[in-house]
């Protein structure tokens, strides 16, 4: 069951879009945590009023409540935030990070680097950080790839918004030899019809067995999550494999989605 949020139900206060997401998961307990649970949303809410208006922040919220429940609820299980005990289950929250592995927050020592810029040394773009956006939901970032770093140009430029996805935000296992791995794609962006799940690959990487299995796995939860969003008149969600040698920043976003292995 993919949940997300709810654009038809207009929350009186801007943390309950996150109470509501993370009263989803069966180890939260509203009524020992209520004042737990708000005081975690509080920071979420004013990290994004940080820098986006309160109606941007509202949209925001309603529009990927659960992405952000499941991030909270992910530090929530991080050591030194919990305890449990035989007779139930409790979680105890020491800290809240705003950048959590995905998102970045400069310290005293980085140079945060214009987006649009291209790095002397591809090679050692992942240790560079970056920023300039004007519709990503995070001040900074880190790419690592400059193919990523082409394709942020384009999702800045032609979507409404957008992100990179951190660990656990959408929980999309596939088979990796024996084992389940997790999936973390690219980018998320929103355009004025659709919201989609961008990944960029090499050329002669797009018909290997993990990519596929990728590519399954993220085509499965956006037809689901589709399904959903249609309950409520959202929109549907769409998964695009975007072959490296294609991302060029002068491409719309539409040619590249197309260029790509769509759903």
């Amino acid at each position: 069951m993919v949940a997300l949020g709810d654009r038809g139900i207009m929350e009186h206060r801007l943390e309950d879009y996150l109470v509501r997401g993370l009263m989803d998961f069966d180890d939260v307990s509203y009524d020992q945590q209520a004042d737990l649970l708000y005081d975690l949303a509080g920071q979420a809410v004013r990290h994004f009023q940080s820098y986006l208006s309160e109606d941007e922040t509202r949209r925001v919220l309603q529009a990927y409540q659960r992405p952000i429940a499941i991030n909270i609820h992910a530090q929530m299980h991080e050591p030194g935030h919990y305890w449990e005990k035989v007779e139930g289950y409790h979680t105890e929250i020491r800290r809240w990070l705003h950048a959590p592995s995905g998102a970045y927050s400069a310290s005293v020592t980085d140079t945060v680097l214009d987006f649009r810029s291209e790095p002397r040394d591809r090679t050692k773009i992942a240790q560079l950080l970056y920023g300039g956006f004007v519709r990503c939901l995070y001040r900074t970032q880190r790419f690592q790839a400059d193919t990523e770093r082409r394709l942020a140009i384009i999702v800045d430029r032609d979507s409404q918004r957008w992100f990179k996805p951190l660990k656990a935000q959408f929980l999309i296992d596939y088979r990796r030899g024996t084992d389940m791995a997790q999936y973390v794609p690219d980018f998320v962006a929103e355009t004025a019809d659709t919201i989609w799940m961008l990944e960029s690959k090499a050329r002669n990487e797009l018909e290997t067995t993990e990519v596929a299995a990728k590519r399954a796995a993220a085509e499965e939860w956006c037809k689901h999550a589709s399904s959903h969003a249609a309950t409520y008149s959202g929109k549907p969600w769409k998964y695009a494999l975007i072959p490296h040698d294609v991302v060029d920043e002068n491409m719309a976003l539409e040619f590249l989605v197309r260029a790509g292995l769509t759903v």
